[in-house]
């Protein structure tokens, strides 16, 4: 007789046991994944908060010399992390992520210690580090059944902590600290919880292999394998990352120009809106993003977030309009606005480019289509702040800010719409290249 045992079959209450602790698995890395992005934010946003508008050299505002310092670094650091996270091992992580945060908040100590302007250079070395740090935190959630989920969570805090960490800041002004020193001293009120949260995303399992099968391996790229992976879809690629280019160009100007952006609508500003309207903009851009998760096919998931980004562009026409006829006040057409911009640009994050990879099953990563994307997008944002200083359109803030909304918009809903196109062409059913796990 053979003493081999035929596996039991799960019953219903070990199916339960298994979803239970698969629950709690991905509640923990939301909230490891979340905690660590918010964190970062605290040691390269505050100083936005800060009254700066006095100030000017070289006939420059200082507060836009700044904000152009720091994307520049910022920038940098994303061309630098095509490479660096995509070949990035995980086991290296965490210990980078560490060294990253304590490098972006040794350059504030020297923002506070150099006089203006030629603290200008620390805010450049600040956002040189901090631009790798979404890519590292990203590498532990994708390739998962839940990658969806967990990347909405991640998303959410960087929605939430811009108007967090400016609320944190301007409670430390109004506190009496030096405008130079209060972004020093809100990066140390977030050092422990930041390290906190690092040590929780080393505790995140690796992907399953239930979810390997349905996701496809995420393995650490070289040169040739993101070459061959761009070259093969270059077009749509091209689409789908300059239209991420003009989001990000919107959101750097929304976020970076908030306190103008809310005075120029007549909007009293207080840190509650700040933080009420970016809570409000989060929780809809979940909602709209996090359910691709429940969709098992992998080819109607990335066609359903490009129709989500679509209609997320769409949003910020529409919020154009219910400004002009009056239909919504200056807090409600900021939250349509943040929802118009943030689904499309969460959507690349959460569901495009991951559902994308699951589905072509080729050697990659997200790491690295994020950082292509991010790249040109940041690179972008740096343009547009140039231009508003050299090429200035007209001193009023708010016709410039609603005349980038409705450009944005339009080029956005175009560009994504091209994309659909070339993808719905591209990756008919029954291509070699094409999984329809």
């Amino acid at each position: 007789m053979s003493s081999q045992v035929t596996p039991m079959p799960d019953t219903p209450a070990l199916a339960a046991t298994h979803l239970g602790k698969d629950l709690v698995g991905w509640i923990w890395a939301v909230v490891a994944a979340f905690g660590a992005y918010f964190c970062m934010y605290a040691f390269r946003k505050p100083y936005t908060v800060a009254p700066f508008e006095e100030m000017t050299f070289w006939g420059v505002g200082f507060k836009t010399l700044l904000v152009t310092a720091q994307v520049i670094g910022y920038t940098v650091s994303k061309f630098i992390g095509i490479k660096v996270v995509a070949e990035m091992p995980p086991q290296r992580r965490a210990g980078v992520l560490v060294l990253l945060i304590g490098l972006g908040e040794l350059a504030l100590l020297g923002f506070a210690l150099v006089p203006p302007p030629w603290n200008l250079g620390f805010l450049f070395l600040n956002g040189l580090p901090l631009g790798i740090v979404f890519g590292l935190v990203l590498g532990f959630l994708e390739g998962r059944r839940a990658t969806e989920a967990l990347t909405a969570g991640l998303c959410l805090s960087f929605i939430v902590a811009d108007g967090g960490v400016q609320a944190a800041g301007l409670w430390l002004l109004q506190q009496g600290v030096d405008k130079f020193w209060m972004p020093f001293l809100t990066g140390l009120l977030f050092l422990g919880p930041q390290l906190l949260f690092v040590w929780m995303l080393t505790r995140i399992p690796p992907p399953s292999a239930r979810d390997v099968a349905l996701r496809s391996e995420r393995v650490p790229m070289t040169l040739e394998d993101r070459q061959r992976l761009f070259y093969r879809y270059a077009p749509g690629l091209i689409l789908i990352v300059l239209a991420y280019l003009l989001v990000t160009i919107l959101r750097s100007i929304r976020n970076d120009f908030k306190r103008e952006a809310w005075e120029s609508l007549a909007y009293e500003v207080d840190p509650t809106a700040f933080l009420t309207s970016e809570m409000l903009v989060g929780l809809g851009v979940m909602l709209a993003t996090a359910t691709a998760v429940f969709i098992r096919n992998n080819r109607c998931a990335f066609f359903l977030a490009l129709l989500t980004a679509i209609a997320g562009a769409c949003l910020v026409l529409l919020g154009l309009v219910g400004l002009a006829f009056a239909w919504l006040d200056p807090f409600g057409f900021m939250v349509v606005i943040g929802l118009g911009l943030y689904i499309p640009y969460v959507s690349v994050h959460t569901t495009l480019f991951e559902r994308l990879i699951a589905l072509l099953r080729d050697r990659a990563n997200l790491g690295y289509l994020m950082y292509l994307a991010d790249a040109f997008g940041y690179l972008g944002a740096v343009a547009v702040l140039l231009a508003r200083y050299f090429f200035p359109v007209t001193s009023n803030f708010r016709s410039f800010f609603l005349g980038a909304c409705w450009l944005i918009g339009l080029g956005t809903v175009a560009l994504l719409l091209a994309a659909l196109c070339y993808f719905a062409l591209r990756l008919q059913p029954g291509k070699a290249t094409v999984s329809e796990a």
